[in-house]
């Protein structure tokens, strides 16, 4: 299983967003920032430089993250943005695909993947939700962000722009996943619904809670995130 290498742009990553669309993907990983405030111990996978992690822990004083990054500097911009939270801070270096979820006995009711799925195999989304899911909650959550391919007239715009994307970090990561992954199957059969979305340049870009489902309870009614 071959790693791709992060480290070469982690440190430009965020001037990389904002050259190429700007602040759209930034406000779409916090769109649902106020909605985290019940949760405690989160998992999030792959937050690149950090920002979205840093704020979860200044919003929500009494939250607690597990953040798994495959790149080592990544990393260390997470814990420099997060320094004064930093007890409730615990990064793994690790590749979230082989990580030994479950090892430290751990129940958490958040976890949060924005704009990482996407550098996924359709076999390694699926088997990465099935690791996930049996160490979390009864109710947890799962935020998503990613890239979508809407339909209409913008259909033919997001794929090129897609590939594109794909190509970039191919040539700069050594990235080999070619193709957006469907994990709204593997996530929906391990008892996860959508209960809010909120999409961006015509549907190219969104971001969802799902929740998992309890027995006689409707996701929409267990906590209050819209």
């Amino acid at each position: 299983m071959k790693q791709p290498n992060f480290d070469v742009i982690a440190r430009s990553y965020r001037w990389l967003e904002y050259l190429s669309l700007g602040m759209s993907l930034e406000r779409c990983r916090f769109h649902f920032l106020p909605q985290t405030h019940s949760c405690r111990y989160a998992l999030v996978l792959g937050d690149g430089d950090g920002r979205f992690t840093a704020k979860l822990l200044a919003a929500n004083p009494g939250i607690e993250v597990d953040a798994i990054d495959i790149s080592q500097t990544m990393l260390a911009l997470l814990r420099q943005r997060s320094e004064q939270a930093s007890d409730r801070l615990h990064t793994h270096h690790a590749d979230a695909r082989t990580f030994p979820y479950g090892s430290e006995g751990k129940s958490y009711d958040l976890v949060v993947t924005h704009f990482f799925l996407d550098c996924l195999t359709q076999p390694e989304l699926e088997q990465l939700i099935g690791c996930i899911a049996p160490v979390l909650a009864p109710e947890a959550f799962w935020l998503i962000s990613d890239f979508h391919i809407p339909r209409g007239p913008m259909r033919l715009l997001a794929r090129a722009y897609v590939r594109s994307l794909y190509f970039a970090f191919r040539m700069l990561t050594g990235l080999e996943t070619a193709q957006l992954p469907d994990y709204f199957t593997p996530i929906t059969e391990h008892g996860f619904a959508r209960i809010a979305s909120h999409y961006s340049l015509a549907g190219l870009l969104g971001t969802e809670v799902w929740q998992r489902r309890a027995d006689n309870l409707s996701p929409r009614r267990s906590h209050q995130i819209s």
